[in-house]
């Protein structure tokens, strides 16, 4: 197996699962670590054992392919500094801060031909996974992602944050254009979105509802739709799912219920290793640039209804610089 090697960019919380996660991926050789806060590299290279680099340009210089979990805000800098320097790039969601810094990275890495992943996470938890292969005309969706208090998330409207993770699933399955999108949303602990409602149709008629929160008493990860004669329930914490449909076969009808037989991974590891084997192969990443570009742009409409909404019921919020990432 040819070996790949990586860096990862980003030493805070998710950057240390990736560098963790790159250690268990097959064929690959975590080079090191960088980031802006030395002490953390560091800390983080010492416990893997691996080089803390000291600026991007010798992490790049070492690496054929990088994981950048930093702040949004520096996305777009940063990967197309790895981009243009030939190396592959896995960059966490969202895309970038604006469409405008999206479509420049797609541009960049088809001019540059490398891969460009977004870190769409929940694509590859293996409930999702097996739902998706039995879906086939989804056309109701009711989505609950609902979380407990975090000071880490105070900086991010919910909507980039957590709501985002279910725009791109929907957009995935229903594979048709948004027709319209009507939200709401409210500052509650903070300055910004703490939970939001959003309701998006589609060209092909299907209707999704959207509910995300991080001030709520429990987490609730809850992904459910249905089809014509089916209903498919998503756990995202058991990582399973299960298909209700109409069972006819006796002599009276009655409600069938499957779990549907889903491989027992890690969604991170899932990821990582599906990025290392494009690296690897050259083929098109399951989540790259121009489906996280619109995942962007639909959670961008998001938060257009629910500031015109704000904008009319008098309440004050401000909105993020960068609307997801690390710290």
């Amino acid at each position: 197996m040819q070996k790949v090697t990586v860096a990862v960019i980003g030493a805070g919380e998710h950057g240390r699962r990736h560098a963790h996660a790159f250690r268990q991926v097959p064929g690959v050789e975590l080079a090191g670590v960088y980031d802006q806060q030395e002490d953390r590299a560091r800390a983080l290279a010492a416990e893997l054992e691996v080089k803390a680099f000291t600026n991007l340009e010798e992490a790049l210089a070492a690496a054929e392919a990088v994981s950048i979990v930093i702040p949004t805000t520096a996305h777009a800098e940063v990967a197309c500094s790895a981009l243009e320097s030939g190396v592959d790039v896995l960059v966490e969601k969202p895309i970038a801060r604006t469409l405008e810094e999206a479509e420049k990275l797609i541009q960049v890495a088809d001019r540059a031909g490398r891969i460009l992943q977004v870190g769409h996470l929940e694509r590859f938890n293996p409930g999702v996974v097996a739902a998706k292969a039995v879906t086939h005309q989804p056309l109701f969706f009711e989505i609950h992602r609902l979380g407990v208090f975090s000071p880490r998330s105070l900086d991010v409207d919910v909507v980039f944050d957590l709501m985002i993770h279910d725009l791109d699933l929907v957009l995935w399955m229903v594979g048709a254009a948004v027709r319209d999108v009507r939200a709401v949303g409210l500052p509650v602990l903070s300055n910004k979105v703490d939970i939001a409602n959003a309701r998006v149709e589609f060209e092909n008629g299907a209707v999704a509802n959207f509910t995300a929160s991080r001030v709520s008493t429990e987490k609730v990860r809850k992904f459910r739709y249905f089809q014509p004669h089916e209903y498919i329930s998503i756990d995202f914490s058991r990582r399973d799912a299960l298909l209700l449909r109409v069972d006819d076969g006796g002599t009276t009808p009655g409600i069938g219920l499957r779990k549907l037989e889903a491989e027992s991974r890690e969604p991170l590891q899932a990821e990582l290793e599906s990025f290392v084997d494009c690296v690897r192969t050259r083929r098109l990443p399951l989540v790259g640039g121009r489906e996280g570009r619109e995942a962007l742009a639909l959670a961008e409409r998001v938060m257009f209804c629910i500031e015109e909404h704000a904008g009319r019921v008098h309440v004050p919020m401000i909105r993020s610089l960068g609307h997801s990432g690390e710290l």
